[in-house]
């Protein structure tokens, strides 16, 4: 009897202590793990107003990309509107806005003005904050809240990149 109790304890041991296959990434106790990146653009004819990058991390086929543009700041604090975003002039609209792939992410000027009428402000030197996350997780967030973005996604930090 006593070899079959230690039989039955050793097997629970055993069968107990062992770990499963790792679950799927992105997942962190519950919270999305998002990943982001920052970069700052230059608009320009030349680059037809547009610009195309790579994320430099892997990005699965379900991910969804969103991308904020520091709008303003106040009193030193970045404010930050999801893209797309659109400004209205006397002589048309100029819309920020994106598309994306599971390779990379293209920002683009859109609009019905001509955008070589646009000054530098508008065009240069304009900063996004680029931000991937698990498809599941979307509905979840309000993605408007870049905060809440950062806070769900456990975003600390963002690589900087810049093109001009």
């Amino acid at each position: 009897m006593k070899k079959i109790i230690a039989l039955i304890t050793l097997c629970f041991i055993v069968f107990t202590s062992c770990e499963g296959p790792q679950g799927p990434p992105g997942q962190d106790g519950g919270l999305i793990v998002a990943q982001a990146f920052e970069i700052a653009v230059d608009f320009t004819p030349n680059n037809n107003y547009e610009i195309v990058e790579n994320y430099g991390f892997e990005v699965y086929p379900t991910d969804v990309t969103l991308v904020y543009i520091e709008w303003e700041t106040d009193s030193g604090n970045s404010i930050w509107r999801l893209l797309p975003q659109i400004v209205e002039f006397p002589e048309g609209q100029l819309q920020y806005n994106y598309d994306f792939t599971q390779q990379d992410v293209r920002l683009f000027l859109d609009g019905t003005i001509d955008l070589d009428l646009l000054g530098n402000e508008w065009t240069q030197n304009q900063l996004f904050r680029v931000v991937v996350i698990p498809a599941d997780n979307v509905g979840e967030i309000n993605v408007n809240n870049f905060n809440d973005v950062l806070k769900a996604g456990n975003i600390k930090s963002f690589e900087s990149k810049s093109i001009n």
